[in-house]
């Protein structure tokens, strides 16, 4: 088995393997085409094979697969047995529609319900899934702060939330003595707002958790959609697109400014834009016997010690591939190549 090495989720007690494992596809059949694509039988040996590699970092959410990502994971936890840190997510109001979540509150009932669907007492990384309009950070981190006195949640962590939100959220917490662990944004070598936006340097002073959703860009940077090849299926082409530009000027400069960048759309799905970066990608994954998405992730988990990528796993070869990122480490020359190119493809 690979030597996994191990972080820590930010001032938390919780100590997690460098890589994580996203299982949103895991029983969501609008986006990820469960019971098509992968099967409940896939998920079981995804899962075995994710704990055999030391990959015991799972995140998931009530809204993934409306509740049914909750319910396998727990599901395959129980059946093996072995020990594995759990995060999940709690999805406020961002319309006011909905009385059912009018109050900071209602996460005490979603929290409840969740812990029932994954057959557990305490959720060891409990999240804010994102910014609420009409539920203030101060009530939230109150009501998650209750939660984990009362037992039921070890550490407390947000999820796209800005730099400034991050702050506020880690002072209130402080009132109870209970660390921010964490911030889960999206973070990968496409899409680095974080190095820019003031999220990373937060996460560094803070002492908290950068928990990087989509390192590998819904499969991009595996280089299975290059120039060529196949294309995005429409469920993932919808997640770029809406994506890739939610802070365009915080990006760092490019080779087109931001107007032009906007207008182009995302280079996602852009693929003859990302072939240079893919070459580099194929020559320094040849170089260490990897594939491009191991490259990219590994690039990834070393530009930070408190960088801890999820990518998702549907089958036991995306499995053991997000596995293979772990146990090596890219040169800082090749480092160094790696976002020159990605920069020169903006």
């Amino acid at each position: 088995m690979i030597e996994v090495s191990q972080r820590k989720l930010g001032a938390s007690e919780l100590v997690v393997p460098a890589l994580g494992i996203g299982v949103w596809s895991w029983g969501d059949k609008r986006f990820w085409d469960y019971g098509r694509t992968h099967t409940r039988d896939d998920i079981a040996q995804t899962y075995r094979t994710c704990l055999d590699a030391g990959l015991t970092f799972f995140d998931t959410a009530e809204m993934y697969g409306d509740g049914e990502s909750e319910r396998l994971l727990g599901e395959c936890h129980r059946e093996d047995g072995r020990p594995i840190t759990i995060a999940s997510k709690f999805a406020p109001p961002l319309t006011p529609v909905s009385l059912k979540r009018a109050s900071a509150r209602s996460l005490l009932k979603a929290l409840d319900q969740s812990l029932e669907r994954l057959g557990i007492e305490c959720i060891d990384l409990y999240q804010i899934h994102f910014p609420s309009p009409l539920l203030k950070v101060d009530a939230l981190m109150d009501v998650l702060a209750e939660a984990v006195q009362a037992g039921k949640v070890r550490a407390v962590g947000v999820s796209n939330y800005s730099a400034a939100m991050m702050r506020q959220a880690h002072a209130r917490l402080a009132r109870y003595n209970i660390p921010l662990a964490s911030n889960q944004i999206h973070y990968s070598l496409l899409h680095r707002y974080p190095e820019t936006n003031g999220v990373l340097d937060a996460c560094r002073e803070l002492e908290v958790a950068l928990i990087a959703y989509s390192p590998l860009e819904q499969g991009v940077l595996s280089g299975k959609y290059r120039f060529g090849r196949a294309s995005l299926p429409a469920s993932r082409r919808l997640l770029a697109s809406m994506g890739m530009r939610i802070d365009p000027f915080g990006d760092t400069k490019g080779v087109l400014p931001v107007s032009r960048r906007l207008l182009d759309g995302p280079r996602t799905l852009r693929p003859e834009k990302l072939e240079p970066l893919f070459v580099v990608l194929e020559q320094i994954a040849l170089t260490n016997g990897k594939t491009t998405a191991q490259v990219a992730l590994n690039w990834l988990i070393h530009q930070d010690a408190h960088i801890i990528p999820i990518p998702g796993a549907k089958n036991v070869r995306q499995a053991s591939e997000n596995a293979g990122a772990l146990g090596w480490h890219l040169t800082e020359e090749e480092q160094d190549k790696i976002s020159k190119a990605e920069v020169a493809t903006r």
